[in-house]
């Protein structure tokens, strides 16, 4: 029922006073956070430049403690959150609960706002009609900065409602009907009960969160993770959580969920880019299907170490002899007998850790070799044999300092492949591997690969006569180290790490994409942490999910472990989603696939035409969708035909149309989606129809699809 004006301005004006009584507390505490600021800042202060006491250092610890509490606190105080106070509960008993976004308390300690993750929030996300957990009403709070500009009630618990006014038809339908804009919004004013569960599951060992399109996956796996910093800050902001996905694009997507819900102590980062730590660089092209398939797979992990143990000079009959002379007298190691020293040094050493062993192993077998006659001492013989020219050359040829990238380009050499290769790949696959490294840029699946060399070689050593300063000398220190900084970063002491950093809990999202190798990166860097899992296997792109299936459960092993089940499709139309549930039943009947409950009476368009006229009907229809809807339009197109679809739209330039491929759309939303050639996204994607399944599942509101054959595309079949 429509409530007269007078009652909504009634209201607004209510939850407008309190919201007012918010934000005035707030100005205060960030004021006495900026006075501890300042105040740390005059602890301690000196003018030695090169050397201090022992209690300068302790009155130095005090300045950096305060500084940095305060600095954490203003942080949180000064974030620009999207509607700071947005939730209210009205209990039985006449008791009112405000929620938001962080905890905010008066002078006396009472609290003004309840922080969401708090227990005492629960019942906003958990109470129904049929267990309204104490609650009477609950109402959603829609601010515009500090300005209550709408409100949505639900009415639990009829009996007890007395003369509480009930506005609105609810908050999650109203939610579902704004239009989608660059980047993700937090839901956390309208987390569902099932997607509560998962957010709020217990911390240890291994959390699975699976669903199907629309049903809230990511965006629930974010308020996990700003759930698990709440409610363990020591370990989770001291150790670190990573949030992976699929792609750059896709980071950029979720990137302010986290900072509206006051946490910004969360590294995110796209499976192309997690080794960053390692390699200094991230990835985001993608292989084409088979190229992908291969370097997904876990038969490179023996591959790549034949290649690590290739010595990169010729081990021909004649090309990895060493020979020299010792006064005179001839002694070396032919290919066979540096082989086998090779591979025993390398059963106790990484590569880039063992030239000192390597040296030593060889000097000590061509000392063996010396004739007894010339009656020289060990020392002598090695000083004899290390200061020719014949060893220093062929020792630096024969074991020189080795990088992930210079290994890895070595398989740009088709004989250099089909050497390590055997047994492992057949002649097609070998030509596709190496045709896969003329590329000048590496790409996502090439990420994984340098990751597992980086583990293999071990880290460069440092130059031999490399020292720390002891001193600080001339200009001012470009940065400090504090001990708040040593354990926010995680920095590691121990030289022989591979500088892989370890974090405390691992957010893999789309996980059904992650290939064998990726998962092993992605365990090097959460050997001892928990992981919260995410994905559909319905919607992968890797061709064999039994594989990913074995690597999760190994990843599992005996650790406790839990599954949850979103089955609630919030974004997809239901006209939309019925036929994309058509089209993946046909490739994947396993298919696990949610209820849609949103429906908007339009059906998706069928287009069909000529190949020559493809990208002009496209243009067309962007154009219409930009004018029908006021959000988003996104244009999917297979990859051989992207640079032809983006030169078609460009005259539109329009910042709300987005061309992206199916593998860039995944995990992204847009009011209208464009599905071009679905044939062809079929053909190029290794996950085949599961793909197409994805691009058919991205729009909220209008779906059309447009094939280059008037007849219509095979992928209809499905449809008939």
């Amino acid at each position: 029922m429509t409530q007269p004006a007078s009652a909504l301005d009634r209201e607004l004006a209510i939850e407008q006073a309190h919201v007012d009584l918010v934000y005035a507390q707030l100005a205060k505490a960030a004021l006495a956070a900026r006075r501890t600021a300042s105040a740390s800042r005059s602890i301690y202060a000196s003018d030695r430049g090169t050397w201090m006491r022992e209690e300068d250092g302790t009155a130095m610890f005090e300045r950096d403690a305060f500084a940095f509490q305060a600095a954490k606190r203003l942080a949180v105080l000064d974030a620009e959150h999207e509607g700071l106070v947005f939730g209210r509960l009205d209990l039985s008993g006449s008791e009112i609960r405000y929620i938001g976004r962080i905890g905010v308390r008066d002078e006396e300690y009472e609290p003004l706002v309840i922080d969401w993750r708090a227990r005492a929030a629960e019942p906003f996300y958990r109470a129904t009609p049929s267990d309204p957990m104490d609650v009477t009403r609950r109402r959603v709070l829609r601010c515009r900065n500090d300005r209550v500009i709408g409100i949505e009630d639900d009415l639990l618990d009829a009996a007890d409602a007395g003369d509480l006014v009930v506005i609105g038809e609810g908050a999650l339908m109203a939610s579902l009907q704004r239009a989608r804009g660059a980047h993700m919004r937090d839901i956390v004013a309208t987390i569902q009960a099932e997607q509560d569960e998962a957010i709020r599951a217990e911390a240890r060992g291994v959390t699975v969160i699976s669903g199907g399109p629309g049903t809230g996956k990511t965006v629930v796996a974010l308020h996990r993770a700003a759930y698990l910093l709440y409610s363990n800050r020591r370990r989770f902001e001291r150790g670190g959580i990573l949030v992976v996905g699929p792609s750059a694009l896709f980071m950029s997507y979720i990137e302010r969920v986290l900072p509206s819900l006051g946490e910004d102590s969360v590294t995110l980062r796209s499976i192309g880019a997690v080794a960053s730590d390692v390699l200094g660089f991230a990835a985001d092209r993608n292989d084409d299907a088979a190229a992908a398939g291969i370097k997904g797979s876990l038969r490179m992990a023996p591959l790549l170490k034949r290649l690590v143990d290739l010595p990169l000079v010729d081990p021909g009959p004649e090309g990895a002899r060493l020979l020299l002379t010792v006064k005179g007298e001839p002694v070396g190691l032919d290919a066979a007998a540096l082989d086998r020293l090779r591979r025993e040094v390398l059963s106790r050493h990484k590569v880039n850790r063992a030239r000192e062993a390597a040296e030593k192993a060889l000097l000590a077998q061509l000392a063996d070799q010396v004739p007894e006659e010339l009656e020289l001492d060990r020392e002598t013989i090695d000083d004899l044999i290390t200061s020719s020219a014949q060893w220093r050359m062929f020792i630096n040829a024969w074991w020189p300092t080795l990088t992930p990238t210079e290994v890895l380009r070595r398989l740009d050499d088709p004989a250099v492949t089909r050497r390590v290769s055997v047994g492992l790949l057949d002649a097609d696959e070998q030509r596709v591997l190496t045709e896969s490294f003329h590329h000048e840029a590496w790409s996502v699946a090439d990420i994984a690969l340098l990751d597992e060399l980086a583990a293999l070689l071990g880290p460069v050593p440092p130059e031999p006569d490399a020292e720390d300063p002891v001193f600080i000398e001339g200009a001012e220190a470009a940065e400090l180290v504090t001990v708040a900084d040593r354990l926010s970063r995680q920095i590691v002491d121990d030289p022989d790490d591979e500088a892989h950093t370890e974090y405390a809990h691992l957010l893999v999202d789309e996980a059904q994409d992650i290939t064998p190798m990726q998962w092993r990166m992605l365990r090097r860097r959460g050997a001892h942490a928990s992981w919260t899992i995410v994905g559909d296997p319905a919607q992968s792109s890797w061709p064999d999910p039994a594989e990913t299936d074995k690597v999760i459960a190994e990843l599992i092993g005996h650790a406790p472990h839990r599954s949850f089940r979103l089955s609630v499709n919030y974004r997809s139309p239901a006209e939309v989603f019925a036929l994309a549930a058509d089209v993946v039943r046909r490739g994947f009947p396993g298919a696990d696939l949610p209820e849609a409950v949103r429906h908007t009476g339009v059906e998706p368009e069928l287009l069909a035409t000529s190949a020559d006229g493809l990208t002009g009907l496209v243009a067309d229809r962007a154009a219409a969708l930009l004018t029908e809807l006021p959000g988003t339009v996104g244009v999917i197109a297979p990859p051989s035909r992207l640079d032809a679809v983006r030169a078609a739209l460009a005259p539109l330039a329009e910042p709300r149309l987005v061309v992206v491929t199916p593998l860039q759309a995944k995990g992204l939303e847009y009011d209208g989606v464009i599905v071009v050639a679905p044939d062809d996204i079929v053909a190029e994607s290794p996950g085949g129809v599961r793909v197409l399944y994805v691009a058919l599942t991205r729009p909220t509101q209008r779906l059309v699809c447009v094939d280059p054959d008037p007849a219509g595309g095979d992928w209809r079949e499905s449809l008939r």
